[in-house]
């Protein structure tokens, strides 16, 4: 397996991985509109290739904590392996590389919203534990954060997704 960056050339193969992944498209329509816009953060767009063909896709892009200033920071959204390759490693490869890759282009702080038991082993743990506050009425749980090495105590406050968000 060959974890790289995205191309715009992979976007109507990325495409169909999410649909396929998802089952809908509403989620390869998400990642085509942070494309183009200023929260997209094209190094860690990143594709896992098998044989040359486009198995996998995880996006990191900007979403913002609010308090007394407020802060860029990571969401994981969306992670998507094509249902033949699934329970693999694939999803697990992506998000273990982007991470670091993250960590290296000096971001502080990655959010995700999705299963503990899945989440925790990457680090995750859930947000209320530093302050951070999800936008949305769900278990308390489910709504986690990684700090990485650049993470500050300053990174407290209202999580704010881009309105695109909203269309999940």
């Amino acid at each position: 397996m060959n974890i790289r960056c995205e191309a715009s050339p992979d976007y109507p193969k990325i495409a169909e991985v999410i649909t396929s992944a998802f089952g809908q498209p509403n989620e390869a329509q998400l990642v085509e509109v942070i494309r183009n816009s200023e929260n997209y953060i094209p190094e860690l767009s990143l594709v896992a290739e098998i044989d040359g063909n486009i198995v996998g896709h995880v996006l990191f892009s900007y979403i913002h904590v609010v308090s007394n200033e407020i802060l860029s920071v990571l969401a994981l959204a969306p992670v998507a392996v094509l249902p033949q390759f699934q329970n693999q490693g694939i999803g697990t490869a992506l998000i273990q590389y982007g991470l670091e890759k993250a960590d290296e282009l000096g971001e502080a702080l990655v959010i995700v919203l999705g299963h503990p038991s899945f989440y925790s082993r990457f680090g995750f743990v859930q947000s209320t534990y530093y302050g951070i506050k999800s936008p949305f009425e769900l278990q308390a749980e489910v709504f986690m954060v990684k700090p990485l090495k650049n993470y500050e105590i300053k990174y407290t406050g209202d999580v704010i997704y881009p309105q695109v968000f909203n269309n999940v």
